[in-house]
């Protein structure tokens, strides 16, 4: 399945065809656009050779901080989120051997297992790990049992509550719609 969160084919297809690129996609979106956080891993690999997690756990941290902040930052914390990124990677490459899918495919977990996966990653919070899992369940075929329901609101189907709903420019308008509507019924 290919995944359309950016406005750019390139980084939409690392994307599709690099699980830890969209997880650190995912772990980037927060405190700026989406198709910004989205677009991150591409700078990465355009700037640091590549997206693999033991490579970019063991990486200079100077080095990879300076990368996140190359114009275009790679975030608006470019430090920050330089240092999350590298956690996020040190996980990945001493629990999960490097290969961030197992998170949701080794030993063909149901969804509370993943979402219970997801929440020990630094940077993913419950709602980050359920809209994260609605993503896999919604776009990339993950079909543990229980998914939708680990998943809470953002695994509904037809929702337009996150990133897991959008397939298109379309439904990207419908999610900011709804995300708009949210932060105004909260403020009543």
């Amino acid at each position: 399945m290919s995944i359309h969160l950016t406005d750019d084919p390139a980084a939409d297809a690392l994307l599709s065809e690099n699980p830890l690129a969209l997880l650190i996609g995912m772990l980037l979106d927060q405190q700026i656009a989406m198709e910004v956080a989205f677009a991150g891993p591409l700078k990465i690999e355009q700037r640091l050779g590549g997206v693999d997690a033991a490579t970019l756990a063991a990486a200079d941290p100077d080095a990879v901080a300076a990368a996140f902040k190359e114009t275009p930052a790679v975030h608006r914390f470019p430090g920050s989120m330089a240092e999350r990124v590298q956690q996020l990677c040190r996980v990945i490459a001493d629990n999960w051997g490097g290969d961030a899918a197992a998170i949701w495919e080794r030993d063909s977990p149901d969804g509370a297992t993943v979402l219970k996966r997801l929440k020990t990653l630094p940077g993913f919070g419950p709602q980050k790990s359920q809209i994260f899992l609605a993503l896999l369940g919604k776009q990339l075929g993950f079909a543990g049992a229980g998914w939708r329901e680990a998943a809470g609101p953002y695994g509904e189907d037809g929702s337009h509550r996150s990133v897991a709903d959008i397939t298109s420019p379309e439904t990207l308008a419908l999610v900011r719609e709804s995300k708009r509507a949210a932060k105004a019924a909260a403020k009543k």
